[in-house]
């Protein structure tokens, strides 16, 4: 049985170098790389950030499809992917904790009044603005799972308010949490800050549209490190064309790479990043070891995504 790497990102993570790592956690598995996958046949396994429609049927006996990485909207959203497959994910404490770092990192660019100084210098300006205190300002975390849980954690141990929002009900300590859609219009319109960590479903997908927008405070920020495709950009633009949100930061666009054509690059009340806010897969490594030595056992597998919640 052999492990094919086809990452195809060499300027995040080259296949040679996590074989190596994976390698260290089990020396004689059959790992493969992209450039030399050797006999198609005797694939079973396929890791990958960027999935290709199409790409499963490339490997007559492939079983499962590992993401390197949360997002697997672009592996679901292939027609051809046999019903046999099983898509995995990953749940990885050091990307999230990456992520959680990434959103308070602009949450205090702007309780600091970092941007403004920036342009004041350019133009020789000397004005101070008051710092925003951290106890009197809301951030909502849209998503509350493994990574959102993290990103809520680091805004409560900086002593922000923390309001929390899911599908379904969830509890986490010294965050107000809410749930179901009758309750996210009142979560975001309390938000001094409001950062998605929300996965690409069905249910998400064009959500943060301009009816969303409207219901932002005007000064509010906006962070989205969850899916791309959960934002409407046009209507996104549009709102804040409007100041229905004073800005917004994205890390994750509908298309990546952003297209250079995109109003989104020179919009003044845009921050945009290429998808690095959580950047190492850390400690998911040692799981994509053991799902090739549970494959190989025929042992249930860590992380299967539900391909009807598409998560």
């Amino acid at each position: 049985m052999a492990l094919l790497i086809d990452i195809k990102h060499p300027d995040w993570m080259k296949d040679d170098e996590l074989r190596r790592e994976l390698l260290s956690y089990t020396p004689n598995a059959d790992i493969r790389i992209g450039d030399n996958p050797g006999n198609l046949d005797e694939i079973e396994m396929l890791t990958v950030s960027t999935y290709y429609p199409g790409e499963a049927r490339s490997y007559p006996n492939l079983k499962v499809i590992q993401k390197t990485g949360a997002g697997v909207n672009n592996i679901l959203a292939d027609d051809d992917l046999p019903a046999a497959i099983q898509v995995l994910r990953l749940q990885t404490s050091t990307s999230g904790a990456e992520m959680a770092e990434y959103a308070l990192a602009y949450v205090l660019q702007e309780q600091r009044h970092m941007r403004q100084y920036h342009h004041q210098q350019a133009r020789s300006e000397w004005v101070s603005y008051a710092p925003r205190r951290a106890p009197e300002t809301t951030v909502a975390v849209l998503g509350l799972g493994r990574i959102g849980r993290l990103v809520a954690r680091r805004f409560v141990a900086n002593e922000f308010r923390v309001s929390g929002w899911s599908r379904s009900p969830k509890k986490v300590a010294e965050v107000s949490c809410f749930a179901g859609n009758g309750e996210l219009r009142q979560v975001v319109a309390s938000a001094d800050y409001v950062v998605s960590v929300l996965p690409s479903t069905p249910a998400t997908r064009g959500m943060f549209k301009r009816e969303l927008f409207a219901q932002f405070k005007p000064s509010a920020l906006f962070i989205n490190v969850g899916r791309g495709d959960l934002v409407n950009e046009e209507e996104l633009i549009m709102a804040l064309d409007d100041g229905m949100l004073s800005g917004a930061v994205l890390d994750v666009m509908s298309t990546e790479p952003l297209p250079a054509e995109s109003p989104l690059w020179l919009h003044p009340a845009v921050q945009l990043t290429p998808h690095i806010s959580g950047y190492h897969l850390g400690d998911a490594i040692a799981d994509i070891a053991e799902n090739y030595r549970r494959l190989q056992n025929g042992e249930p597998l860590l992380n299967p995504v539900n391909r009807e919640l598409g998560y």
